[in-house]
């Protein structure tokens, strides 16, 4: 896991390959994408989530997490209210379009091979984290996600488990989410000055609530000196009863640590975008 250096050619040549692959596939291929917004919202909240928009991160200048949330509002406005139906497939990406600046977009933060640097878009992860823990609540299949491979700042006051994001880059690292059911799904967004929230609404009651939690959390140092971070995360399936229905493996986790592990600053939070 040592991390290797790839020139900017390398990085520019493949980073087009992908992408043109993946444009490809968006016109070409067989899978059926959600496209419908509605103005009037379903009535069953599924999950519902929130996260806060700012937080002081070390050596993290606080006009980049301003701008993530212009970006936010614009990306919101692309999707929110959007409806998975049956056999539909939700696409991160394509549902946002390229985030440019062209459409309003402006520098935020990116995380770049274990550190950061500013970049149009910057901060669209804050937005696919949320959408994909709140999935993971819901019947609906993650059939896309990437996880991060750095683990950029410490974790204290984490709410959520280790590795419970989605990152994303336009637009080969997708999130995508399938709706297997035999009813509709609908994404509904909000920010206010202190919170991004998403939830997922649908036209019936829920029948199942769900409990996401991690396994064999552990920290290990490589043999060239770093640390990774490694963990397993599963989910709980209850009934109406409260009786559990199933205990479900969902995905594993593995990320070179940036910062020295056990040493935690108490002014520092978590933030995976």
């Amino acid at each position: 896991m040592k991390p290797q250096a790839r020139s900017k050619i390398q990085l520019r040549l493949g980073r087009l390959y992908f992408q043109y692959k993946r444009y490809l596939e968006w016109y070409f291929g067989t899978t059926k994408f959600a496209a419908q917004l509605l103005a009037d919202e379903f009535e069953y909240t599924i999950m519902r989530h929130q996260t806060p928009l700012l937080r002081q991160l070390k050596d993290v200048d606080m006009w980049l997490q301003h701008n993530k949330i212009i970006n936010l509002k614009i990306a919101m406005k692309q999707m929110n209210r959007i409806v998975i139906h049956p056999g539909e497939t939700f696409s991160y990406w394509k549902t946002i379009g390229n985030p440019t600046r062209r459409k309003g977009y402006v520098d935020g933060m990116v995380l770049f091979y274990g550190s950061f640097k500013p970049g149009v878009g910057g901060g669209l992860c804050q937005l696919s984290n949320l959408i994909y823990w709140i999935s993971l609540h819901t019947p609906l299949v993650i059939t896309e996600r990437h996880r991060h491979s750095y683990d950029v700042f410490p974790d204290a006051n984490r709410t959520q488990p280790f590795g419970s994001g989605a990152t994303c880059a336009f637009n080969y690292l997708d999130l995508r989410i399938y709706n297997p059911t035999d009813q509709p799904y609908q994404l509904c967004l909000e920010i206010d000055k202190a919170y991004l929230y998403g939830e997922w609404r649908t036209t019936t009651a829920p029948v199942y609530a769900y409990e996401v939690y991690e396994k064999e959390h552990q920290i290990t140092q490589e043999y060239w000196g770093g640390y990774a971070r490694y963990n397993t995360i599963y989910r709980k399936k209850y009934n109406l009863l409260g009786e559990l229905v199933a205990d479900e493996y969902i995905t594993e986790n593995r990320a070179l640590m940036m910062y020295q592990p056990f040493l935690m600053s108490k002014t520092e939070d978590a933030l995976k975008c």
